[in-house]
């Protein structure tokens, strides 16, 4: 449910739809679009607290989500009942997460990101074996529990949260880059979905930006998948590993800045 305001300029909107485009295409290679989307709808959309401006990204971005993981599945083969228990528990994990954030400021949990995403760079950059090869095994536990934790984390926090995915799903079901991207998009789908029931049920969605912002997202979601499969498992890593960088930065930045 829309706040009631004056109609706004279209040059912030303009620029959240181009935000949320960028978002897309970064988020289907490598995760990461939420440090790209967040920010843009935190610092344009008009008189929005935080939680409205945390679920009207949330609103946008599944549309992304969605579209990339289309293109994938129809390209690959993946463990998909490993990252079917994944998606299903993370969805569960985003509910309860968002349900947290609409009442505690998402910055008191920031601080436990920063070591976790630090461990990711770690591996990310110095060990080039890495997510270079796809073996595909059948672990549904260890992806259910993984997808819980990440969940969790996407619908209180969000930033990062499909590269913890891409990391989380080689470890666990030994993909490859691109694999590994395509199973955080099933997953995200599901916390997304969560996140925005949530958030929808409580007017914490602001509609009238949300639906452009979605088609602009959901274009770059179908260019980055493109990309991807185009680019193979060293592109998509070389995209992880800016991601990783700026993700990590913004973390200690935010924290040291208050």
């Amino acid at each position: 449910m829309d706040l009631p305001a004056a109609a706004p300029s279209p040059w912030p909107l303009a620029l959240a739809c181009l935000a949320a485009f960028c978002a897309g295409l970064v988020d289907a290679m490598a995760g990461g679009g939420g440090l790209i989307q967040l920010p843009a709808v935190l610092a344009l959309m008009p008189g929005a607290p935080p939680a409205m401006a945390l679920g009207t990204n949330k609103a946008a971005s599944i549309w992304g989500t969605a579209v990339a993981l289309l293109r994938y599945r129809g390209a690959l083969q993946l463990p998909w009942r490993s990252i079917s228990a994944a998606a299903a528990v993370a969805f569960v994990g985003s509910a309860g997460g968002a349900a947290l954030a609409a009442r505690l400021p998402p910055g008191v949990f920031r601080p436990l990101a920063v070591p976790v995403l630090a461990l990711v760079a770690a591996f990310v950059f110095f060990r080039p074996d890495f997510g270079a090869l796809a073996r595909g095994r059948e672990r549904p536990v260890l992806a259910a529990g993984l997808g819980l934790l990440i969940g969790f984390y996407d619908g209180l926090i969000g930033p990062g949260t499909g590269t913890f995915l891409i990391f989380a799903l080689i470890y666990a079901l030994g993909l490859d880059f691109v694999g590994a991207s395509a199973g955080a998009k099933a997953v995200n789908v599901a916390t997304n979905l969560a996140a925005v029931l949530v958030f929808g049920a409580s007017g914490q969605i602001r509609w009238s930006w949300a639906a452009p912002m979605a088609v602009c997202n959901a274009l770059g979601g179908w260019l980055g998948a493109k990309l991807a499969l185009r680019g193979g498992a060293a592109v998509v890593r070389r995209v992880v590993q800016v991601v990783v960088c700026a993700l990590l930065a913004k973390l200690v930045y935010d924290l040291f800045s208050g």
